[in-house]
C-alpha cells in the first residue's frame, strides 16, 4: 500500500493466484485493502479484510469455506482505540522472534499513506509486553525485535504516557539475557535520557535504524518530517556516544517533488557526514491520496533513479568502511544457519558473521573478527 506501484503489483499477484487456483478460497487483506477498498472489492476475493480486526481473519476464512459466501470487513482506522494483541511473533525454527508494541502512526508525512491505513497509535502496555517477552524467552528465543508501525510514538495513548525506553526496560526486566533489537526509530525519540535508559539494560543490540528520508532541511520540511538535519545528527552522535562501535543505518528517499540538484547534493554530503553502516534507498514513488502526489515539481523516473544510484554508491562505500572497521573486534553473534561446517549469524550490530563451527544454531558465541568477505565479516569463535 505504500506506493501506487506496490498496489498495482498486489492486484496482479491476486489475479494471477485466483486464475491459477480456481477452486481455492481467495483472501485479500492488509493496508492496501484498507486504503483502496474499492479496487480491492473489484477483485471479488472470497474474503476481504482491512488492517483491523485481524484476530478474526482465520474465523472469516473458515466461515467463507462453510457458507460459500463472500465476507467483507473493512473498518474505519481512526475509530480504533485498543491495541490488537495478536498471538503472532514467534517462528518455528528461528532464533529471533518479534514483539509488536504499537500500531498506527500520526506523523502524516506528505508522501505516506500509512496513517490512513493504520489509524491512530494504540500501544501494548509495558506489563503485557514484558509477559510476552518472557514467554518468547521461555520458548528458547535468544533475540527479540521490538517493532511496530512507528515505535517512537509508543505510549501516547496509555495512562501515564510511558515512552519507548520505559517499555524496553520493562521487557528487559521480564526477560533478562534476551537480546533486544529495536525497530526503525524516528530521530526525535533519541535523547540523552533515552540512550542512558536503554544502555543500562545491557541487552539492547548496538544497531539503530533511523528514519532519515532526506539530508536537506527544505526537503524535510516539505516531507512534513518533524526534525532537521541538525537534530538528526545530534541523534546519531548520542547513539554513538552511548553505544561505541554501533551500526547506525537509515532510510532515504531520492527525487522528492521539487528536489533540486543542489538539494540532492546536500543530501549526499549529509549522509557521508553521518557515516552510516548501511542504508535503504528508494526513488520517490507517487502515492495517490497523499499531499506529495499533488505537489508541483514531480521529477522523471530517470532523475529519481540516477539520484538513488548516486546515493547508493555513497552508501556502499560507507558500508565497506564500517565492515573493515570491525576487524579485530570481538562480537557476540547469534548463529542462525549452518552449512559444511561453517555457521553464519548476526552480531549485535547486525553485521552478518561467519565462523567455523557446528551445531550452533540458536546459540550466541563471541567471534573475533579477522576479515571481510563481500558483505560478510569472517572470524573465529573465542
Amino acid at each position: 500500500a505504500v506506493t501506487a506501484e506496490s498496489g498495482r503489483k498486489s492486484r496482479q499477484a491476486v489475479r494471477r493466484l485466483m486464475e491459477d487456483n480456481p477452486g481455492a478460497i481467495s483472501v485479500v487483506c492488509g493496508c492496501w485493502a484498507q486504503t483502496d477498498a474499492e479496487k480491492a472489492e473489484s477483485l471479488k476475493a472470497d474474503v476481504l479484510f482491512g488492517s483491523g480486526d485481524r484476530v478474526k481473519l482465520v474465523e472469516a476464512i473458515e466461515d467463507a469455506l462453510d457458507s460459500h459466501e463472500r465476507i467483507v470487513s473493512v473498518d474505519r482506522p481512526f475509530e480504533r482505540r485498543e491495541f490488537e494483541d495478536l498471538p503472532a511473533g514467534a517462528f518455528s525454527g528461528h532464533a529471533r522472534a518479534y514483539l509488536k508494541i504499537e500500531d498506527g502512526c500520526a506523523n502524516f508525512c506528505t508522501y505516506c499513506i500509512i496513517p490512513y491505513a493504520r489509524g491512530r497509535v494504540p500501544s501494548l502496555p509495558p506489563a503485557r509486553a514484558g509477559e510476552k517477552a518472557a514467554a518468547l524467552a521461555a520458548q528458547g528465543y535468544r533475540e527479540l525485535v521490538v517493532t511496530g508501525i512507528e515505535i517512537a510514538s509508543y505510549g501516547r495513548d496509555l495512562e501515564g504516557r510511558p515512552g519507548l525506553s520505559d517499555v524496553v526496560c520493562a521487557i528487559s526486566r521480564a526477560a533478562p539475557g534476551l537480546r533486544l533489537r529495536l525497530g526503525s526509530l524516528e530521530p526525535t525519540v533519541v535523547t540523552e535520557d533515552f540512550c542512558r535508559a536503554i544502555q543500562k539494560t545491557g541487552g539492547v543490540c548496538r544497531h539503530f535504524h533511523l528514519s532519515l528520508q532526506s539530508g536537506c532541511d527544505e526537503t524535510l520540511r516539505r516531507m512534513n518530517r518533524k526534525y532537521d538535519t541538525e537534530r538528526f545528527f545530534s541523534a546519531v552522535t548520542l547513539i554513538r556516544e552511548y553505544f561505541p562501535g554501533c551500526a547506525v543505518t537509515a532510510d532515504l528517499i531520492t527525487g522528492f517533488p521539487g528536489e533540486t540538484e543542489e538539494q540532492h547534493g546536500e543530501t549526499l554530503a549529509f549522509i557521508t557526514k553521518c557515516g552510516f553502516a548501511d542504508m535503504h534507498i528508494f526513488p520517490y514513488s507517487r502515492r495517490p491520496g497523499t499531499p506529495a502526489d499533488k505537489m508541483a515539481g514531480q521529477l522523471t523516473h530517470a532523475v529519481k533513479s540516477r539520484r538513488a544510484a548516486q546515493a547508493q554508491q555513497a552508501a556502499d562505500r560507507m558500508k565497506t568502511a564500517y565492515l573493515y572497521s570491525q576487524i579485530g573486534a570481538e562480537l557476540p553473534v547469534l548463529f542462525e544457519t549452518e552449512a559444511e561446517g561453517v555457521s553464519v549469524g548476526h552480531a549485535d550490530n547486525y553485521a552478518l558473521v561467519s565462523a567455523v563451527g557446528e551445531r550452533l544454531r540458536g546459540v550466541v558465541k563471541n567471534v573475533k573478527i579477522t576479515g571481510v568477505s563481500g558483505e560478510m565479516l569472517v572470524g573465529h569463535i573465542v
